[in-house]
């Protein structure tokens, strides 16, 4: 009963093969190793960032990201693969993407498809497919046979400084149009943020308080523990930005409010109790609010321009905070293009705006790194000790037995 529809399933997968105009090469299973480090079950993802939230230390990752990102190659070296293969190039040229040189670093293979034929269907096709990557073939397991599917190209090292040396050199060029784009953006969308954005009833008091606001930027985990005395101690608002919910909540910090499209933050983070605030389009449309509905979780809807981590500030600002403190928020020509946008024109507005009301953390962790705490420690215990020390030389008694401890010492010492 079970084998039948087995056996259908695995007829329908190389009949779709074959219909897409893709190669299909049976190929004897003597001539392919039976099991090696490359050989696991494909686990594919349009989006990395969902990707790396199912993904298995000993899967194979299959991805469509051109320029891979330093976010995006931290998470999945915390996700412990050892191979990833992408169907975009891990770096273009474009600009100084720095993803796969951090992986390549890590030790892990790096594969390109380079195939005569493109399938923009092949991530659905191979998600979940058992694969084995044998003389940079990429082969499935079909009807008990390993089936060739595309040609992969390894990448190395040398290919990956080539191309960022290819990308400095076009760096100002880059930038030039990435300006063009920002202001031409700002000067349409400038009356937009010259309005309030539209009131919501927060339950969450903000005004003449500290927030700080959370975004899964660079460095943004370093940058929490740097601030965790400044958290301690001053007890700000914690706005997470999406998947910024989910950093505080691993650090020990509960949110008070999650503002984003809700497409990376999980559904932990959702349900800690934290207030939820669904950024939407301009028009009203909020593709995540059926997300959180579903959850049973009571949101606000907040249509505005610009990006989550813009409209996070913008509302702690009109919320009256005394001030905004920003980690792991995207600030730079870098940070955008890695985000696949063109120019960064709400957050020069919105930054603009709010003036001097809001501190940069990003980086601070890099600012000053303490060294020589032992001294420090030191320094303590000297303190403490001092005036214990002092009270009992003034003590008479003390000073009596600390002599006749001295003479003790001096006749043991003959």
């Amino acid at each position: 009963m079970i084998a039948q529809p087995l056996f259908r399933f695995q007829r329908m997968i190389k009949e779709i093969f074959s219909i897409l105009g893709m190669e299909v090469e049976q190929v004897s299973k003597q001539k392919l190793p039976a099991a090696t480090g490359s050989t696991s079950v494909i686990a594919a993802d349009r989006m990395t960032k969902q990707l790396c939230k199912r993904l298995h230390s000993q899967q194979i990752a299959l991805i469509d990201h051109p320029d891979v990102d330093e976010m995006a190659a931290l998470s999945l070296l915390e996700a412990g693969v050892k191979i990833v293969i992408n169907l975009s190039s891990f770096m273009t040229g474009h600009y100084p993407a720095e993803g796969a040189r951090l992986l390549l670093g890590a030790g892990l293979s790096l594969f390109e498809i380079h195939s005569p034929v493109t399938n923009q269907n092949l991530i659905e096709l191979l998600d979940g497919q058992y694969a084995t990557i044998h003389e940079n073939k990429l082969f499935v397991h079909v009807e008990n046979d390993w089936h060739h599917v595309c040609e992969l190209e390894k990448v190395s090292t040398s290919f990956i400084d080539l191309k960022r040396f290819e990308a400095q050199a076009r760096l100002n060029d880059t930038l030039s149009l990435f300006i063009d784009n920002t202001l031409a953006y700002a000067s349409q969308e400038k009356a937009l943020f010259l309005e309030p954005l539209c009131p919501i009833p927060l339950r969450t008091k903000i005004a003449n308080r500290h927030v700080v606001v959370v975004a899964r930027g660079k460095h943004y985990k370093e940058d929490l523990h740097t601030l965790a005395s400044y958290i301690r101690e001053c007890r700000p608002v914690l706005i997470g930005v999406d998947g910024g919910a989910d950093a505080l909540l691993q650090f020990g910090y509960v949110p008070h409010l999650i503002i984003g499209d809700m497409d990376s933050v999980s559904d932990k983070a959702l349900m800690c109790g934290a207030e939820v605030v669904v950024h939407a389009f301009v028009n009203g449309n909020a593709p995540g609010k059926k997300r959180v509905e579903q959850l049973g979780i009571d949101c606000h809807l907040l249509p505005a321009p610009g990006t989550s981590e813009d409209v996070a500030m913008l509302l702690a600002y009109e919320q009256q905070a005394q001030l905004i403190v920003t980690i792991g928020a995207h600030t730079n020509m870098i940070d955008f293009l890695e985000k696949g946008r063109k120019g960064m024109a709400s957050t020069l507005l919105v930054r603009t705006k709010i003036g001097t009301k809001l501190v940069d953390a990003k980086g601070v962790s890099q600012l000053y790194q303490p060294s020589g705490s032992w001294r420090v420690w030191g320094l303590c215990i000297g303190a403490m000790l001092l005036p214990v020390t002092s009270a009992l030389l003034i003590n008479p008694v003390t000073r009596h037995a600390a002599q006749m401890l001295w003479t003790q010492w001096r006749t043991w010492g003959f």
